[in-house]
């Protein structure tokens, strides 16, 4: 069952929504993309005459409710992007005569899930080398199911959109879905592209395809480099791991952020990747400085020769070349991760090379995805977003699905 082929008229629908929004000091939001991401799908479902039941969290209040993470704060921004009334439940497990009430075409949004233990699920405030940690984990699994119960009495249908946690299994995100039958449970409009853009990347792949992988580890990200490792025609690794890899090589790297206990780790990649016949493509040169801040006096130099008490903090012009290269002449283009440290303004010009590549490219037919937080922020910084094929909404959740891992907020609603 999809959300196009389902007539909400007269039905309520909960919906799981990614509204955690950042917010200034007074409760303001500072980038409503969440909100405006999940209008197709609440739009689709009062347009039919069905009522809505938004259901979200906000931050990590940790099973307790703070009023500074309260959804209360986005009750009008969301209100006025609907173009209609919306009514605030003040307890996401005491809702349901509020729910009752809801006639066709209202609007209920229900307070923070995570104010709730039961939402992740997780044991509080007990360690799990407790010898009573799996009772207290098997206790908290019946508190979810029931919890979950509880949110799916609410409604006649239950739509998943919130592809940002679909890596957890949850109660609203996944567990939720045991309480609807097949033909009436399914992913909203923003999951099925999300979906749709990652079955590009993985299954669907036009070649040459290309990967750009930055991040300050290795170790964080190398499963997703391994699954890679039989998809990909070029493989770029950037940003901080970029030094591990040059120390590993023999490299003299300054003060540069390195991974000393990856070294090893980071040649068998090298070598994984000749094994493959992937072209693997390390930076050769780089903008060293003398401090981490924006005016810090600056160098170019080679990656394995950075003098003492300098570090490495964006890609050469040589290394510039090098990657964009690889980039314009690809058909499927992955980028997770900036090639330096763009918050800086004198060391965001790698990334932004990076990020114009894949611009390029897209208009040349390729299929561009990009995806992580960093990523997300760089083309939001350099003002691409709208000129590569997606932007991803979810960090965690992308990335554990290039790694191959089922997700469970999807494998709760296809099975």
């Amino acid at each position: 069952m999809t959300i196009d082929n389902f007539n909400f008229n007269g039905k309520k629908a909960i919906v799981r929504v990614d509204f955690n929004v950042p917010l200034d000091e007074n409760g303001n939001i500072t980038d409503d993309t969440r909100i405006r991401g999940a209008l197709p799908t609440l739009k689709k479902i009062l347009a039919d005459g069905g009522s809505l039941i938004i259901m979200s969290h906000m931050g990590k209040p940790k099973g307790k409710v703070n009023p500074k993470l309260s959804l209360s704060q986005i009750k009008d921004a969301v209100a006025k992007y609907l173009e209609r009334p919306v009514e605030f439940a003040e307890d996401c497990a005491k809702a349901a005569d509020k729910a009752a009430a809801l006639k066709p075409g209202e609007v209920l949004l229900l307070e923070n899930l995570r104010f709730y233990p039961e939402e992740e699920g997780k044991p509080v405030g007990i360690d799990k080398e407790d010898p009573a940690y799996d009772a207290a984990k098997k206790e908290m699994k019946e508190r979810q199911k029931e919890f979950s119960k509880t949110l799916a009495g609410y409604a006649d249908v239950y739509v998943n959109d919130a592809f940002g946690t679909a890596h957890r299994r949850h109660a609203s995100t996944a567990v939720i879905a045991d309480y609807f039958d097949a033909d009436h449970k399914m992913l909203g409009y923003l999951m099925e592209k999300e979906v749709k853009a990652v079955d590009n990347i993985l299954s669907d792949i036009k070649r040459p395809f290309t990967a750009i992988m930055g991040g300050s580890k290795v170790s964080t990200k190398i499963g997703i480099i391994e699954n890679l490792m039989d998809k990909v025609d070029n493989l770029i690794l950037c940003g901080g791991m970029t030094y591990t890899f040059a120390k590993a090589l023999g490299g003299n790297i300054g003060k540069s952020i390195c991974e000393d206990d990856k070294l090893q780790l980071a040649l068998d990649i090298i070598e994984k990747a000749k094994a493959k016949g992937v072209n693997l493509l390390l930076a050769v040169d780089c903008v060293a400085a003398d401090d981490f801040k924006n005016d810090a006096k600056t160098m170019i130099c080679s990656v394995k020769e950075i003098p003492d008490g300098w570090e490495g903090l964006d890609i050469g012009p040589e290394t510039t070349k090098l990657f964009c290269d690889a980039i314009k002449n690809a058909k499927t283009i992955l980028w997770n991760g900036p090639a330096g440290v763009f918050e800086f303004d004198n060391f965001d010009k790698g990334s932004r090379a990076v990020a114009e590549a894949i611009v390029e490219a897209t208009k040349n037919g390729a299929f561009s995805l990009v995806g992580g937080g960093d990523s997300v922020a760089c083309v939001n910084k350099f003002g691409l977003a709208d000129q590569v094929s997606y932007v991803s909404t979810g960090g965690g959740a992308l990335l554990e699905a290039i790694e191959g891992k089922i997700l469970p907020g999807i494998a709760a609603i296809r099975g």
